[in-house]
């Protein structure tokens, strides 16, 4: 039950929903998640940290960079199901 309450503690911040859905298209660099956004890059490595934690994303570090992808695509059903509780 504990990584079930991480999960859903992890995507119940708006940026955070955004970083998913940025990676729902696929891997991505945190250059490029810090682009368009309205955050810093600290505020961003803290959410996609949380993600992590979470068990959410995984980070590959390609030289100086790190790339994050879903780990499980499964996630992106639980927001989409979210979603439709409207």
């Amino acid at each position: 039950m504990e990584t079930q309450v991480k999960v859903f503690k992890a995507l119940a911040h708006p940026i955070r929903l955004k970083i998913i859905k940025k990676l729902s298209k696929g891997e991505m660099c945190v250059c490029k998640l810090n682009q368009d956004v309205e955050f810093s890059q600290s505020n961003l490595s803290q959410h996609l940290k949380i993600l992590r934690e979470a068990g959410i994303l995984i980070g590959r570090k390609d030289g100086m960079w790190t790339h994050y992808s879903i780990t499980n695509e499964k996630v992106l059903e639980i927001i989409e199901i979210a979603g439709n509780l409207d």
